[in-house]
């Protein structure tokens, strides 16, 4: 459920084998076309996305923005993966689903629940009222690609904890995803680091759909998969619940260059 750059990324070494049959988060989904995703992308399609992608790197970054979000669309109906072979320094759409569905401003919620003493359901615009806080972090893969200086701006997780006011029972902090699959845990003391967001911005413009968008996790110091995209729900709870990539093996503490069996040097 993590977004994957187009470019070369920087791996340090390869990764331990996995279980399970999924994908590494980042990874380029297999030629096997996943239900729902439509026929595939066509030479002409992708010989055309590979200009536009050359394009946007040659013109700076409002043309690449532009660039990646054609691509994003493509991708998200192309089985062969050869939309991920994309030059550029953008992100690329990925997902454990055949497909999400569309949030907007009007019908987008989030709710904070589980052990806490006021449950509340927000939409995007609480959201927005809230306090703001930047942060400008390497964003890094745990397959190896990093993608230096990107910023993130949202709401503080702790914020959210303190207006909810979690119970002395809570010691963890579980996440779900409106793509109706994805989940992921930070123990209490992580969801209050001040480089934990709720985040509503990312690279200096709205979260997109493909990124993730309207909100989604940012977690700066741990592997981008504990960035959980499309977020819906935060709940507190009495143990870390393992989340979806942890089922298969990967890291719950998945501190940059201390877990998945890599050195990547952290985040910053």
């Amino acid at each position: 459920m993590n977004d994957n750059p187009a470019g070369d990324g920087t791996p340090s070494r390869p990764d331990p084998p996995r279980p399970g049959p999924p994908a590494a988060p980042g990874a380029v989904p297999g030629p096997a076309a996943p239900a729902g995703r439509g026929t595939p992308v066509g030479r002409r399609v992708v010989l055309g996305m590979l200009g536009l992608g050359v394009a946007g790197v040659a013109a700076g970054p409002y043309l690449q923005r532009a660039a990646d979000t054609v691509v994003s669309k493509v991708s998200e109906k192309d089985p062969t993966g050869l939309t991920g072979l994309l030059p550029g320094g953008g992100f690329r759409y990925y997902s454990v689903v055949a497909s999400v569905p569309t949030r907007t401003a009007e019908d987008y919620t989030l709710t904070v629940d589980g052990l806490v003493d006021r449950p509340s359901t927000l939409r995007l615009a609480d959201l927005e009222a809230m306090p703001q806080t930047r942060i400008v972090h390497d964003v890094q893969c745990v397959t190896g690609w990093r993608v230096p200086g990107t910023p993130f701006e949202g709401v503080r997780l702790s914020h959210l904890l303190d207006a909810a006011g979690v119970r002395s029972g809570a010691t963890a902090v579980r996440f779900t995803c409106f793509d109706g699959s994805y989940s992921e845990s930070l123990t209490l003391d992580q969801a209050r680091r001040e480089d934990v967001l709720v985040a509503l911005r990312m690279e200096d413009g709205p979260v997109t759909h493909a990124h993730g968008g309207p909100v989604r996790l940012y977690v700066a110091p741990m592997y981008f998969y504990k960035s959980a995209k499309w977020l819906s729900g935060i709940t507190l709870t009495s143990t870390v619940q393992p989340g979806y990539w942890e089922h298969y093996g990967y890291d719950v503490d998945a501190w940059v260059g201390r877990s998945n069996g890599r050195d990547d040097a952290p985040t910053g």
